[in-house]
């Protein structure tokens, strides 16, 4: 009876793992479960999250079922312990042009008040590991929004931001009046959201919306590459990291140090800074666990 129990054992392992890669697998199926966005794994050792904004026809327009979606694609990675970093882009066309107006053209202040209008699209924000946007094409309004909330933003040489929603009678709803102004300062921030106008993938680079700007046929490849340096290293410590940066927003210096140097001292709780640290001693590549 115990050979009998053994024998069994070894072979409903297999397929119990057989179920969970399926399971896997159907997590990351476009066909079925996402109309608006592609979600695949990429990297040479699949341990990048990729979300591609598919609403060609609409130039990928963020309606409220695209950025469900998104949130559900996201809450998948996050619970991915292979995935160390995500790559969210649109097509070379655009990222995304903007909110869907068509669905919010009707809306009266009870139903944007009460129902808290927007208050999911901040979820990319809220993400712990770390997310970078691949932008070509438009990025106005709610995508420029978007490509905010992520930690990096690359963009083609013909990528395009700008907060155009003055000209449609209202503002940015999405952090466009708060991240902008974080990120490029006030008289930027205020010329781009009273008039409209948008600014090229240059300028984008040297007011430090954006960290790097590649020919627009390379730049899902290199964000791609970007995101497998990310997930090379340990996944604990990157949330820790991204923690620490994200502060900065948020605290005053004295604060933010505190938070830092708490952080830091939380890392060699972990055998991932043991390992990190040895293996700089010992003159070898660190093989990170995640623990």
């Amino acid at each position: 009876m115990a050979v009998f129990c053994r024998t069994a054992a070894r072979v409903l392992i297999p397929a119990r793992s057989l179920t969970a890669s399926l399971s896997v697998a159907r997590q990351y199926s476009v066909g079925g479960q996402y109309e608006y966005i592609v979600v695949e794994k990429r990297g040479e050792k699949e341990d990048v999250g990729f979300i591609q904004l598919n609403r060609p026809k609409a130039l990928n327009a963020l309606c409220d079922g695209l950025m469900l979606e998104l949130g559900r694609a996201l809450d998948a990675f996050e619970a991915d312990g292979q995935v160390g970093a995500i790559v969210i882009t649109g097509s070379e066309r655009a990222f995304a042009a903007g909110a869907d107006i068509k669905e919010m053209e009707n809306r009266t202040f009870q139903e944007c008040y009460s129902g808290n209008f927007l208050a999911h699209w901040n979820r990319v924000s809220t993400a712990r590991k770390p997310v970078i946007a691949a932008v070509n094409g438009f990025a106005l309004g709610g995508g420029c929004e978007l490509a905010m909330m992520c930690d990096i933003i690359y963009a083609g040489e013909k990528a395009q931001f700008g907060q155009p929603e003055i000209l449609l009678g209202t503002i940015p709803g999405a952090g466009g009046t708060q991240r902008l102004t974080r990120a490029v300062g006030k008289s930027l921030a205020m010329e781009m959201v009273l008039t409209g106008d948008r600014i090229n993938a240059q300028e984008a680079k040297q007011s430090g919306l954006v960290s790097k700007v590649y020919p627009v046929d390379q730049l899902v490849s290199e964000a791609i590459k970007c995101g497998e340096k990310i997930a090379g290293n340990s996944k604990i410590i990157s949330a820790m990291a991204k923690e620490a940066v994200n502060a900065a927003y948020e605290l005053t210096l004295a604060e933010g140090n505190r938070l830092e140097k708490r952080l830091f001292h939380s890392t060699f709780a972990t055998g991932d800074r043991k390992e990190g640290m040895t293996a700089f001693v010992e003159k070898r590549k660190a093989s990170f666990q995640d623990q």
